[in-house]
């Protein structure tokens, strides 16, 4: 097993980008996209290239999969299973569509040898929902080390019993590229400030007592 090496799943949102950091204190990174249905200009692909750009990993691939948009419209699993804006309700459609990405992830942590697979699924402090999502990431960790051939394989969810200012808050500390990342619910050139994922944002790092990178670089 390759054990500098992890896979982290990065959908451009700021969860992703921490998890990123994390990883990469301990790992030689090989980055993993889900693109559902591309679009050019998209404000999330960009911010998945702009992390790219910044870690520099071993490797990067995309991972193709029209097919979850006929059953999915207008929804990237990608973003639900790591972005803070996403309400803690949904805990059971973000458990089901981590599905297809821990399958994909896990064949290229066997092909690679990698030791970890990294992903930014946050729960925070629900008892009962963390108690479910812990239990399926351990269900998960049982389930690929098997087939993929490695008993030390796992899946490092960093992030799960953080708050979203703690996520801010950690970032920070690892020197998370902020302005690398994406939450609005628009494609629009620049963040509108006013849908749920621009508010949760901006909360966070109002909680955190940071500064938001994306306003500042907004308005120089």
């Amino acid at each position: 097993m390759a054990k500098d090496l992890a896979i982290v799943l990065n959908s451009g949102s700021i969860n992703s980008a921490v998890t990123t950091a994390l990883a990469a204190q301990k790992h030689r990174l090989i980055m993993l996209h889900a693109e559902i249905a591309p679009q050019p200009g998209s404000r999330i692909r960009a911010s998945y290239d702009q992390q790219v750009a910044h870690y520099k990993p071993y490797r990067e691939h995309t991972l193709p999969m029209p097919f979850l948009a006929a059953v999915q419209p207008g929804t990237s699993p990608s973003s639900i299973a790591s972005d803070p804006r996403i309400s803690m309700a949904t805990l059971a459609p973000q458990l089901l569509e981590l599905i297809p990405l821990l399958s994909a992830a896990a064949r290229y942590a066997a092909h690679y040898g990698a030791a970890s697979i990294y992903l930014g699924l946050r729960i925070g402090g629900h008892g009962d929902e963390l108690a479910q999502a812990t239990e399926y990431i351990q269900i998960w960790n049982e389930l690929l080390q098997l087939p993929c051939g490695q008993p030390e394989l796992t899946i490092e969810t960093p992030l799960l019993e953080l708050e979203p200012w703690q996520v801010i808050d950690v970032g920070v500390q690892v020197s998370t590229p902020f302005e690398r990342t994406w939450s609005c619910m628009d494609e629009g050139a620049e963040p509108c400030w006013a849908c749920r994922g621009c508010r949760a944002r901006e909360a966070a790092f109002m909680q955190a007592g940071k500064a938001d990178p994306m306003k500042v670089v907004r308005r120089v």
